[in-house]
């Protein structure tokens, strides 16, 4: 099995995937790979889409943003 398929289904299994596995993936996907791990990559991005797979990159990202910066989006657009 490829890496980017062993990654993609460790993080399909616990439903999360680690900045240090986004990172693995990000280096994977510069260099050439096969139509099996570019499908595997796609099924985990849908995966993630969907709500099925959390990122730990994410939850950093908005843990940093303070909630009343949310609000003050929303009163803008509308």
């Amino acid at each position: 099995m490829n890496l980017i398929c062993e990654i993609t289904q460790q993080a399909l299994l616990t439903g999360y995937l680690t900045t240090e596995s986004e990172n693995q993936l990000r280096q994977l996907l510069s260099r050439e790979y096969g139509t099996e791990d570019l499908k595997a990559f796609i099924h985990l991005q849908q995966a993630v889409m969907a709500g099925f797979v959390r990122q730990e990159s994410r939850e950093l990202f908005f843990s940093r943003i303070p909630p009343e910066s949310f609000t003050q989006e929303v009163a803008i657009a509308s």
